[in-house]
């Protein structure tokens, strides 16, 4: 059996020939057109290729190494049984996960994938996200480069009479910078909300959020004035590493200029990666299209600590970028990547990027961020160059081949 597909951000398309075979061996062969590296690039494979080439393998009990004989970590997503697979044995699972670090120069890759005869032990996370109801219902995620939240419905709630309680009600997005690559969601929570705000050799939360946009928050544009929507209402979880997390985040209604519009926000999380991928759908009726916009807060740094902010606009592939100087903390960049952007705005508080939506459909974007403490990007070229190269990667998807083999 040989089949070919191309990964894009949100599928694979497949081209089969031949048919199907037992096999004791999947060998999967990815390349790509660039000169760049491309480090930590996720190989996706449908779970349902891997059980018509291994029958009855099992999510838990397979090895896949690397060209040089490397094991490398992997991940199975899934979901709930179907009436095809009322038993759960493996025909509903989603898609088999692990990654590669591309050189330079390096377009191709060989791997293998065996069954393993016994369940194999868990691999290290890199990526996560939970539900943080001891902290006004926020959400937080991370993988080993970055950490990020989002604020719930308790942070919004108003204040009892007499009460200290905090409030804010905000659709915008948090960065936590890291230095280290295990995860600190879970710690930096444990340890309370004004120690995360220094630097205790782990990274340090000083990003300002506000009522802003943050880094990658939404809201509808008219031209004149952005129209926003309020804490995030529920949240689900659909995958938890260790190589991808996804997860959801919904919005209640907001008016947008006499419009009601409310929006589902998915997130891919993957491990090695600067960037996570949003796929926002806007609902709304009355219109047959709206224009969004997805933003940056122009004025970031916790406290004022920023001397001076930079902001770089290209049209070609819908980036917008951000570099912070500060007095202290160390500089950081920001940077959305918009490919259906249709232009650029700004409103008193934020930059902004725009691009039309239809009820129903989803706007894809991506949200980076690094830290000068905890990243190689030393300069702002340095992050301009990595956003430029993300970009490439996105309009420049692998191709995998697939052969199964005794």
């Amino acid at each position: 059996m040989i089949l070919r597909f191309s990964l894009t951000a949100a599928a694979a398309t497949l081209l089969v020939a031949g048919a199907a075979n037992a096999a004791e061996r999947l060998t999967v062969t990815v390349s790509h057109s660039l000169d760049i590296a491309r480090p930590a690039e996720t190989i996706a494979i449908p779970w349902a290729k891997v059980n018509e080439a291994l029958p009855q393998a099992l999510n838990q009990q397979l090895v896949i190494k690397d060209a040089a004989g490397r094991v490398l970590p992997y991940q199975v997503t899934n979901v709930a049984p179907t009436a095809k697979d009322p038993k759960f044995i493996g025909a509903a699972y989603g898609e088999l996960l692990f990654q590669h670090d591309f050189k330079p120069g390096e377009k191709r890759a060989s791997f293998t994938i065996e069954k393993a005869g016994a369940t194999v032990p868990p691999f290290p996370a890199k990526t996560y996200a939970r539900f943080v109801q001891e902290r006004l219902d926020d959400f937080g995620w991370e993988n080993d480069k970055l950490a990020h939240r989002a604020y719930g419905p308790a942070l919004a709630a108003p204040a009892p009479a007499g009460s200290d309680k905090e409030v804010l009600v905000t659709s915008g997005m948090d960065i936590w910078f890291k230095r280290v690559p295990y995860p600190v969601v879970d710690r930096w929570y444990n340890i309370g909300h004004d120690h995360y705000h220094v630097d205790q050799g782990e990274g340090i939360d000083m990003y300002n959020v506000g009522t802003t946009r943050g880094a990658g928050g939404t809201g509808i544009w008219d031209g004149k004035q952005l129209f926003v929507g309020a804490n995030y209402k529920t949240w689900k979880i659909l995958a938890n590493g260790p190589v991808r997390t996804v997860f959801e985040l919904s919005y209640d209604g907001w008016d947008a200029a006499g419009t009601k519009v409310s929006e589902l926000k998915r997130f891919t999380v993957d491990a090695g990666r600067y960037f996570d991928r949003i796929d926002s759908t806007f609902s709304f009726a009355g219109a047959d299209k709206l224009t969004a916009a997805v933003g940056l807060n122009k004025r970031p740094s916790d406290k004022g600590q920023e001397v001076k902010v930079d902001f770089s606009e290209n049209k070609n592939d819908g980036s917008l970028v951000q570099w912070v100087t500060q007095r202290s903390f160390g500089d950081f960049g920001v940077a959305l990547i918009v490919p259906t952007a249709s232009g650029f705005a700004a409103d008193e508080r934020n930059g902004l990027v725009t691009a039309p939506v239809v009820s129903g459909q989803t706007l894809r974007y991506h949200v980076g961020a690094a830290w000068t403490r905890g990243s190689p990007f030393a300069t702002q070229d340095d992050w301009k160059r990595h956003v430029a190269e993300e970009a490439a990667r996105l309009r420049a998807p692998v191709s995998v081949t697939l052969s199964a083999g005794r």
